[in-house]
């Protein structure tokens, strides 16, 4: 077993809630947008069996490189193809395989344990590294070193109250401007620091670590991930066979949201404003069934697996034809 296999053996979460909720069979065709280490691909992978297609996009090249050791490894017979690429070019991606549909489609939102563990990347404020931050630094130049050392007060403000949800935002904001002036800010412990400085004692004792919502917000920016998953969610949703499931687990408040937002769209008659006085969108579900709560891990499992315990799945099923005509 390579080093980069055993890197990346994390607990994928809530596996079996997925699993039931997409329902492989034998022969059919899965595509798990955020691969990882094929976590989740493996089990699904057993459930298409060699008759079946598993497609895995990642934009992470060591992430790739892990899951086709893991797959190939453990179902040699597997008929798979994994792309490298970000979601949100969903439609380039899945058009490079010629699949005509997809039967299966996961999202697992967020930042890997791997990329976390990963001192290099900077996810992390527990670990002293670059404020990098970005999940393909082959394709992308934007840093959070640049956002920190450049953006003018009120926009660092607007993003991290924005993506962090960080109520203190103005106040880092004003002490990220006031400690660069001195010197450039070129790490993540002189960013916690900072971060640490700016909230009030009576704050910082609530729990946690400070510097959470605001590397958080950091993070959404530098990779424009609200965006991603929009574009990635209707192109999955466009993508899926008639009676086809899909299955999305959020981390943070902001991606749950979105995906609560576009299936709840996805099985109403009209999403006209509610002001409207008569329906004039034309719009028909999509879904035939969706969740109308999120889905959340056991307590053993929270307890085994720290990552899901911030952890929102919600589903959503397509349709059968006849229904759509």
């Amino acid at each position: 077993m390579s080093t980069l296999t055993f890197e990346y053996r994390h607990t994928p979460v809530m596996l079996a809630q997925c699993r039931e909720l997409l329902a492989l069979k034998p022969g059919e065709t899965y595509c798990d947008c955020t691969l990882g280490g094929a976590g989740h691909a493996l089990a699904m992978a057993e459930d298409i069996g060699a008759e079946g297609l598993l497609i895995g996009i990642d934009q992470d090249d060591q992430a790739l490189e892990v899951a086709t050791i893991r797959l190939s490894q453990t179902f040699p017979d597997l008929k798979a193809r994994l792309l490298k690429g970000n979601f949100r070019d969903l439609d380039r991606l899945l058009l490079s395989v010629s699949v005509p549909g997809i039967d299966g489609i996961l999202f697992d939102l967020g930042v890997s344990s791997s990329q976390i563990d990963n001192p290099m990347r900077g996810f992390s404020y527990a670990t002293d590294a670059p404020l990098d931050f970005r999940m393909d630094p082959s394709t992308q130049t934007l840093t959070a070193a640049e956002i920190i050392n450049t953006f003018n007060e009120a926009d660092l403000a607007w993003i991290i109250r924005t993506y962090g949800e960080e109520r203190w935002a103005s106040r880092i904001a004003r002490f990220i401007t006031q400690e660069r002036d001195k010197t450039s800010i070129a790490t993540t412990s002189q960013l916690v620091d900072i971060i640490r400085a700016a909230i009030p004692a009576a704050a910082r004792a609530e729990g946690g670590n400070p510097a959470k919502r605001t590397f958080q917000s950091l993070r959404i920016y530098v990779n424009d991930e609200l965006e991603a998953l929009k574009l990635g969610l209707e192109a999955a949703i466009r993508w899926l066979n008639p009676g086809g499931r899909i299955v999305a687990i959020s981390y943070h408040s902001l991606e749950d949201q979105m995906v609560k937002r576009k299936f709840m769209e996805m099985t109403q008659e009209c999403i006209c404003p509610a002001e409207a006085p008569i329906c004039t969108c034309g719009h028909k579900p999509v879904f035939s069934n969706a969740s109308k709560k999120p889905h959340i891990a056991a307590e053993k499992e929270r307890t085994a697996n720290p990552r899901s315990k911030s952890a929102k799945l919600r589903w959503g099923i397509k349709q059968l034809k006849a229904e759509t005509e």
